[in-house]
């Protein structure tokens, strides 16, 4: 069954250039909470720390916290693409996500190629393949760009190939960050229609976002991160501000 469980997470970054002792010295003084000198004498960033919660079927999770919060951070952790460097996770089922629009794209393989190689990953055949890429191709609105380069496309038409191959297959666990709200009126709302699907038929949602009405309107629960720790725990209407009056 899907599943989420995290024990005493932590995720930490070297910051590999602060040669100096005394520059050591004064960020360690100035910023005790986040920054520490790890057993290799290196000054390490906390992005995430003694982090403990599951996640079930069924639940649809916010992750919400100002710029800098861990929201990101986690939701990599959680995606596989940063390894833990205290405590225990386990991520149970089929996982999507929807975080980063260049994450496993080879920018010198044209569109076609890249979702070729996403279903073979994904265990599907060659025809199989083929049949994929020309939905997904169809969807993103990518017309004769399919087959050029990945290179070559605007910061837009890497998002739509980007969002129609996390998309094109449903998940058991779902991953998203904000960036899926960025395209044109058109696409925007036949992503949305998709989503909405993906949504649905997701057995866990975890959402990273800033906008409190697609929590309210997706979520059934909010985690809220500060400094990389969990602060709050709960129902959406018990962890966020009320909703202003109309």
């Amino acid at each position: 069954m899907p599943h989420i469980r995290a024990e005493g997470l932590a995720i930490e970054f070297p910051l590999y250039h602060l040669g100096a002792r005394s520059l050591k010295k004064r960020l360690l003084a100035h910023t005790p909470l986040r920054l520490r000198q790890d057993a290799s004498n290196r000054v390490v960033v906390a992005a995430l720390r003694d982090l403990t919660f599951s996640i079930g079927p069924g639940e649809r999770v916010a992750l919400v916290g100002h710029n800098g919060a861990g929201k990101t951070t986690l939701l990599r952790t959680l995606a596989g693409v940063y390894e833990p460097v205290g405590g225990r996770l386990e991520v149970q089922g089929t996982i999507g996500s929807l975080i980063d629009p260049a994450a496993g794209m080879d920018q010198e393989c044209t569109g076609r190629e890249n979702i070729l190689l996403r279903g073979l990953y994904r265990g599907l055949d060659r025809q199989q393949s083929a049949a994929l890429a020309e939905e997904v191709g169809g969807f993103a609105g990518l017309g004769e760009f399919l087959d050029v380069p990945v290179r070559t496309y605007s910061a837009g038409m890497q998002i739509r190939l980007s969002f129609a191959m996390a998309t094109v297959m449903a998940p058991e666990v779902l991953l998203m960050d904000e960036w899926f709200l960025a395209g044109d009126a058109d696409f925007m709302e036949r992503a949305t229609r998709r989503l909405e699907r993906l949504v649905a038929d997701a057995d866990i949602l975890v959402l990273a976002t800033h906008d409190m009405s697609i929590v309210r309107a997706w979520c059934t629960r909010v985690i809220r991160l500060d400094a990389g720790r969990i602060v709050a725990d709960g129902p959406v209407a018990e962890v966020l501000e009320p909703a202003p009056a109309a």
